[in-house]
């Protein structure tokens, strides 16, 4: 079920803190996104963080557990811990926990592909590879 606009704009505020704060809708929730990186979801008025090799084990240490979603009558999880409830009333555990998923976040930003064709001096673009046409 998607999030209402009311726990949307909760949630803007709650993460304020840490950054410009967005919400995306999507697939019947919501990613939340701090300065234009996907860091949690959203949806039923939860809050899951995003997770990675590097933090999911203290995410399982604290008794949390993996976003689950089902397709064609089977079930997998995301990359996506539900969020601790201390986090909405304790400034401490929202710094931590938000911190360990705007990490994970950061680790799992890929670098953009590198363009086919590069430039010449003078801009205009060229292959980066030129082959030499043969005369027959």
């Amino acid at each position: 079920m998607a999030p209402s606009a009311s726990f949307l704009d909760y949630v803007k505020d709650l993460f304020s803190p840490f950054g410009e704060i967005s919400v995306r809708k999507m697939f019947g929730g919501a990613g939340i996104y701090c300065d234009g990186a996907i860091f949690a979801i959203s949806g039923d008025d939860d809050v899951w963080f995003k997770v990675d090799d590097v933090t999911r084990a203290e995410f399982e240490a604290a008794g949390l557990r993996p976003f689950e979603v089902e397709m064609n009558g089977k079930t997998g999880t995301m990359s996506y811990y539900n969020a601790p409830e201390e986090i909405y009333d304790d400034n401490d555990a929202l710094r931590h926990w938000t911190s360990l998923a705007l990490a994970a976040s950061a680790r799992g930003k890929k670098p953009a592909k590198k363009s086919a064709k590069t430039k010449t001096a003078a801009g205009k673009a060229k292959p980066k590879s030129l082959k030499r046409a043969r005369k027959a």
